[in-house]
């Protein structure tokens, strides 16, 4: 089974090793059809720190790291600019 991508903003940075990312979604409302964004925040690892509040991301599932963390970064600003340089 092909593992989940999604893309979000990184809100928080303060644990170690870790971001908290927003992810949007658009859904529409069963009954009155209009869209809705809805918002869920992941703990994803991010091993080197390398990412800070602001930077849009793409987190990818991965094995359990720790109690919350299911996800890990794969792709953003900080590593685009890496990658640049």
């Amino acid at each position: 089974m092909p593992r989940r991508i999604l893309q979000g903003t990184v809100v928080s940075d303060k644990g170690d090793k870790t971001v908290i990312v927003l992810v949007e979604r658009r859904v529409m409302h069963p009954v009155y059809k209009k869209f809705i964004k809805q918002s869920k925040k992941y703990a994803a690892h991010d091993e080197a720190n390398a990412f800070k509040i602001g930077d849009v991301v793409q987190i990818e599932e991965c094995r359990p790291i720790s109690k919350r963390k299911r996800w890990t970064v794969v792709t953003g600003a900080a590593a685009e600019a890496g990658a640049a340089s």
